[in-house]
């Protein structure tokens, strides 16, 4: 697997990655209307231009094709990561986390947070972080739960 970071050229193929990965991988702790209302402010243009152009975001490829991806804003927030829906439980978002936290490490950030799915709670709990809260979102009037959630780095 080779990184590289993003440009934004990418953008088409890290959107719909990042749709579809939701579809399938957060069926089973979202409910299709909750799903809906989750991948609508997807569609946010001027979020994702912002995301390639202020964050650090970094491609997982394999034979050069986006298998997955991590994002760092302000050096301590982990705004998304995402594996393709087809390789999950690959070792992919390990590794993609593993190069964010570096990341973080050398912005000199003393914390790391995210706001997390239920779907990736449990992954991110593996990785050492705690839940600060749990959060309820209203998204077209469709209530999404998530935490948030953080780990130190010292």
């Amino acid at each position: 697997m080779d990184f590289k970071k993003a440009t934004i050229s990418d953008l088409t193929e890290m959107q719909e990655m990042y749709i579809e990965t939701i579809k399938w991988v957060c069926k089973n702790d979202y409910s299709p209307l909750e799903i809906d209302a989750w991948i609508y402010g997807l569609n946010n243009v001027e979020r994702w231009l912002k995301v390639i152009h202020s964050q650090f975001v970094l491609l997982a490829l394999i034979n050069d094709k986006i298998v997955g991806y991590g994002t760092l804003k302000d050096g301590n927030y982990i705004d998304f990561l995402c594996v393709h829906k087809d390789l999950q439980r690959q070792g992919i978002a390990d590794k993609v986390f593993n190069e964010l936290e570096l990341e973080a490490k050398k912005e000199n950030s003393e914390i790391i947070t995210a706001d997390v799915s239920i779907t990736a709670k449990p992954f991110f709990e593996k990785k050492g972080f705690v839940v600060k809260t749990k959060q309820k979102n209203i998204r077209l009037g469709v209530e999404l739960i998530n935490y948030k959630m953080e780990k130190s780095l010292k």
